[in-house]
């Protein structure tokens, strides 16, 4: 595995195979953000974007602790300290920060993420802008803003009620309160449960599967999965499905894939 000159002091982005690895390294403070994070972050998936050679990506963290969200006691001083290429970037693109938090221009690619401790505040956040979700048996979510009497920006209050029904998702952000790794999977707010240690490994064999795919057709469904939800009429819905469709089927990767079928053999996708 090869770790990429994107990578930063809190963020570190390596490529395996088909797949980048993007780690929240900033165990010292339960991987709250820092400027070097969101930098990292906002990096790593513009590059799963422009790589073609990039089927997915895996978000994952060093340490016993996902994330922990916004940097309170630094936030609460103005202390923190921004990176000079940072501040340069967020006047080039305002809305950096959202980017790397999985809220505005999510990458075209399916991420898919892997939970080891508590993802508490921005970790459940960013959570809600991934695909599929793996977390640890001793896993813990929720997002905690309003007990602080703040607000949570990237995105949970629209989010969350289009993931998983309604009134779990008003529990979640009404209260505050944290939610098991049991009650996360039985509600559907992640796809399984792994013992302690292994969520990465279980996270690169979803990876794996994701990179026998045809390219074309993964970025198709992966907008029909994100785009068109419960909040557009379903003959709309059905319409832009068609409009997404139509460059796949007409893709040399999908006559390779039903000859190959026919052929019995695994399929061999160029994006073309």
């Amino acid at each position: 595995m090869a770790e990429l000159d994107i990578s930063t002091k809190n963020c570190i982005i390596e490529q395996e195979g088909k797949t980048l690895i993007v780690t929240l390294n900033r165990p010292e403070a339960k991987n709250a953000f820092s400027p070097e994070m969101l930098l990292g972050m906002y990096k790593a998936w513009r590059r799963l974007d422009e790589d073609d050679s990039l089927m997915c990506a895996i978000l994952t963290a060093n340490g016993d602790t996902f994330c922990a969200g916004m940097d309170l006691k630094a936030g609460a001083d103005g202390n923190q300290k921004s990176t000079e290429e940072f501040m340069e970037l967020m006047g080039k693109v305002p809305n950096v920060h959202w980017q790397a938090l999985l809220r505005d221009n999510r990458p075209s690619k399916p991420i898919i993420l892997a939970v080891e401790g508590y993802a508490l505040a921005g970790g459940t956040e960013i959570l809600a802008g991934t695909d599929i979700r793996v977390g640890a048996e001793d896993s813990v979510y929720g997002v905690t803003e309003v007990a602080r009497g703040l607000y949570p920006m990237a995105g949970s209050s629209i989010r969350l009620p289009r993931q998983i029904p309604y009134c779990l998702a008003a529990e979640i952000v009404l209260l505050g309160r944290h939610i098991t790794s049991k009650e996360a999977l039985d509600w559907g707010l992640i796809n399984r449960v792994v013992p302690k240690g292994q969520t990465l490994a279980e996270a690169k064999k979803i990876a794996e599967q994701i990179g026998q795919t045809g390219p074309i057709a993964l970025k198709a469904v992966t907008r029909s999965l994100r785009e068109l939800q419960t909040d557009i009429a379903e003959d709309e819905a059905m319409l832009k499905s068609d409009e997404l469709a139509g460059p796949v089927f007409a893709s040399k990767d999908a006559k390779e894939g039903m000859k190959a079928f026919k052929e019995k053999r695994p399929a061999v996708f160029t994006g073309e």
